[in-house]
């Protein structure tokens, strides 16, 4: 799923001077601008009002569009390179360019966030947390990175920092990933049955 709203995003990425290649290979997508301080907090506020996942899915998906959305063509024409290259299945190559990436503009946060995601997946666990805590250092208000982060933090057996984590993914997403059960599971073992 992440794998698909990441192409997804990409669609949207772009500018006229480096137009995207979509994932299917068709013409490119209209430029996608960053979203302004105001956009994102009215997403967000729409985001918090859903009541199931379902409805909350096509508002993860333009906040998550916004995010990989870059002012820099280079950046731009890069993440969508490397969208190709994982629709393509060449996750070495795509690994190189999300390094590169973070090489380049280390203050973009969905560089670190997509570089993250693939070594949590290669089982570089170590990695992928410097990576998505980067991430969310970057941009306090990526739930997505929130949620793999604490994943690979209970693969880890940090239950306390991925309770805690998990936690901040959740205030800013209330149906990601259904996390209720995984947090309410993790707080009796943390913190014990309340009374």
């Amino acid at each position: 799923m992440r794998t698909r709203v990441f192409i997804l995003a990409l669609a949207f990425a772009g500018t006229a001077q480096a137009a995207p290649i979509s994932p299917n290979g068709s013409a490119p997508n209209p430029p996608h601008a960053p979203a302004t301080q105001n956009e994102l907090d009215a997403l967000f506020g729409a985001l918090a009002r859903t009541r199931t996942p379902e409805d909350a899915k096509p508002i993860e998906e333009q906040i998550l569009a916004h995010f990989i959305a870059s002012t820099r063509p280079s950046i731009d024409l890069l993440m969508t390179r490397a969208g190709a290259a994982l629709t393509g299945g060449d996750k070495p190559d795509a690994r190189k360019l999300l390094d590169a990436i973070t090489v380049v503009a280390p203050d973009y946060a969905e560089g670190w966030h997509q570089r993250g995601k693939m070594q949590a997946e290669s089982g570089d666990d170590e990695g992928a947390i410097v990576s998505l805590n980067r991430t969310v250092t970057l941009n306090p208000r990526q739930f997505e990175a929130y949620a793999e982060l604490g994943e690979v933090l209970l693969q880890e057996n940090d239950k306390k920092d991925a309770l805690r984590i998990l936690r901040k993914a959740v205030a800013l997403d209330p149906h990601l990933d259904n996390l209720d059960h995984e947090i309410e599971r993790l707080s009796r073992e943390v913190e014990g049955e309340k009374i």
